[in-house]
């Protein structure tokens, strides 16, 4: 089996900041699939989360923790929140993990199957920066996606 950590991709923007691509999927681990692969990469990679903007689809939510692991969604949120890393969109909405209220998922695209597996995580900066944040309508992007965008802008 392969148990390495796939699919996240730092990249240094204008020399300001780093945007941490994301998107979590099973990658044949029991242990660590989905949010365990992030919960991975973090444990290694922290000592280089400073100005950090985390994106992508995290395929996670704290509604799918469970007991019998010693990592999950919440772990890995509350261990971002130490590190002052915050989901922009919680932050703003000020809704808890698991209660979200805007999906950004719809699983097999089908109306009644939604759910908030995308994440938009900011550090201080980003968070005090931001001007506007807004999940795409499924209306529109449906047609091309089961996922639909975080857009998040900010000032300068």
């Amino acid at each position: 089996m392969d148990h390495r950590v796939k699919y996240f991709l730092p990249c240094l923007v204008n020399r300001e900041f780093t945007l941490l691509a994301v998107w979590t999927h099973q990658n044949n681990s029991p242990t660590f699939g989905y949010i365990g692969q992030f919960w991975k990469y973090l444990q290694v990679n922290k000592a280089h989360f400073s100005n950090l903007l985390i994106a992508g689809d995290f395929n996670s939510n704290a509604i799918w923790d469970t007991w019998d692991r010693w990592w999950s969604h919440s772990d890995v949120v509350r261990e971002l929140g130490e590190m002052g890393i915050k989901s922009l969109y919680h932050a703003l909405t000020r809704e808890e993990q698991g209660k979200e209220t805007n999906p950004t998922y719809y699983h097999h695209k089908k109306p009644e199957r939604p759910y908030h597996i995308d994440y938009l995580f900011g550090s201080p900066v980003f968070k005090n920066s931001l001007t506007k944040l807004e999940i795409g309508e499924s209306d529109r992007w449906l047609r091309l996606s089961d996922h639909l965008p975080i857009i998040g802008e900010f000032k300068k």
